[in-house]
């Protein structure tokens, strides 16, 4: 315990994203309270009320509680995004293990697939999903997160594979050879544990981008609609003008949490990159 608090010490930006993470959690605890609260109260909702003591942040159009709609609305776009990146880099980091150690016909096919898809605009590509697998009641979340990960292994099985490719050369590996082992378990037992620094640091990559494409077709009004997401509340702040008719406590908290959030896992992201590779550690 004490290492991992000295290490936090040295590693200022994983430190401050983990806190960022806290304090959000902590804010949608309180608001979770403060909506059970108010749900315990007998209230009329009128759309467009300002903040208030009874409604904290406020109504939309629609005469929603924000702080309500928010509250449900941030798991879920958490929930997408951990879904697309476990999927993405569990399917890259399979892949790029495989590609990278065996090499040959398949680590030649996997370049090619990975290059020519990285060079096509992924939003756009995901576009062309969701408009071809949306139906008329829209989509679950379930299948907004499956649309992203389709896309989300392309970066770690590049970024692994390279690794991959490395290591098999190193002596350790080549020792390992010698003695007997295959190739899947020199894979697990030599290659992997090397590389986990890495591959958690490409997941919360992952993650972060996974959320932004989420929020991106979301506000495009490809998103679930029944879903109260950070994405398909920026839609409906666009769908009915909300920065025209000055409900600024309408659109302001959602960009101020997903401004925050992404603050959160770009330190986090920064510091686990740290941990990943010794050249960038300051002190040890």
């Amino acid at each position: 315990m004490r290492a991992l608090i000295a290490y936090l010490r040295r590693n200022p930006s994983l430190m401050i994203g983990l806190a960022i993470v806290l304090l959000l959690l902590i804010a949608w605890l309180v608001g979770y309270a403060a909506v059970d609260t108010i749900k315990a109260r007998p209230l009329s909702v009128r759309p467009n009320q300002p903040p208030s003591a009874l409604l904290p942040l406020g109504s939309d159009r629609q005469g929603r509680n924000i702080l309500a709609v928010l509250v449900v609305g941030a798991p879920l776009t958490l929930f997408v995004g951990l879904i697309a990146a476990s999927v993405g880099t569990m399917a890259g980091t399979l892949i790029a293990f495989a590609a990278g150690y065996y090499g040959g016909t398949f680590d030649a096919v996997v370049r090619i697939v990975v290059d020519t898809l990285q060079t096509v605009p992924g939003l756009l590509v995901l576009v062309l999903i969701a408009i071809s697998f949306r139906s008329r009641t829209g989509m679950s979340v379930e299948q907004m997160a499956l649309i992203i990960a389709s896309l989300a292994w392309l970066t770690p099985t590049r970024l692994i594979r390279a690794q991959v490719l490395v290591l098999r050369k190193k002596l350790f590996v080549e020792i390992a050879r010698q003695s007997g082992m295959g190739g899947h378990e020199i894979i697990l037992r030599e290659l992997m544990p090397n590389l986990v620094p890495y591959i958690v640091a490409n997941f919360v990559t992952a993650f972060a981008t996974a959320i932004l494409a989420s929020i991106g077709l979301e506000a495009l009004g490809l998103g679930p609609i029944e879903a109260n997401t950070l994405g398909m509340t920026i839609y409906w702040n666009i769908y009915y003008t909300s920065i025209l008719h000055g409900l600024w406590w309408w659109y302001g908290p959602p960009i101020a949490i997903i401004v925050l959030l992404f603050i959160a896992l770009f330190l986090i992201s920064t510091g686990l990159d740290e941990w990943a590779n010794p050249r960038l550690r300051a002190h040890e």
